[in-house]
């Protein structure tokens, strides 16, 4: 009864009747749009899971590639002459140089760090507005 049948005039029903059929479009509406959301999100998550894989196998294929190219500069330097042993040990303290120097770098990024400040100076200053108005009987915040 809240729908319009086919050949029925819309001004002949009554406001209950409107605002019903209001109500139910406006809910269809909402419903329609809620699953819309979900199909996107569903498809985006997908793209992002398929994408994350293939970020995984070329961060596995680049490690691969380090290691390939570090027997190789550990054998161009045997080829130059030195023993084997300590040309490993030379590719391995360049990247021992290598993780030292990037932790250092690290460690300047995390100093600078400033965990929010201002967002609790606010909130400080809200708790002590809220506290001030509490202990009086006239209010301190006035809109």
């Amino acid at each position: 009864m809240s729908e319009a049948q086919p050949g029925e005039r819309i001004e002949d029903k009554s406001v209950g009747a409107l605002v019903a059929m209001a109500s139910k479009n406006v809910s269809n509406l909402v419903r329609a749009e809620m699953d819309l959301a979900k199909m996107e999100l569903k498809a985006d998550a997908k793209k992002a899971a398929i994408s994350s894989v293939m970020f995984t196998i070329a961060a596995v294929m680049g490690g691969i590639v380090v290691i390939l190219l570090s027997i190789s500069l550990a054998y161009g330097l045997v080829g130059l002459g030195i023993w084997h042993w300590a040309a490993f040990l030379i590719v391995a303290g360049v990247y021992v140089a290598l993780a030292g120097l990037l932790m250092l770098i690290a460690r300047r990024f995390i100093k600078k760090i400033e965990g929010a400040k201002r967002t609790r100076k606010t909130l400080k200053d809200d708790f002590a507005a809220l506290r001030r108005r509490g202990d009086s009987d006239t209010p301190e915040l006035t809109a």
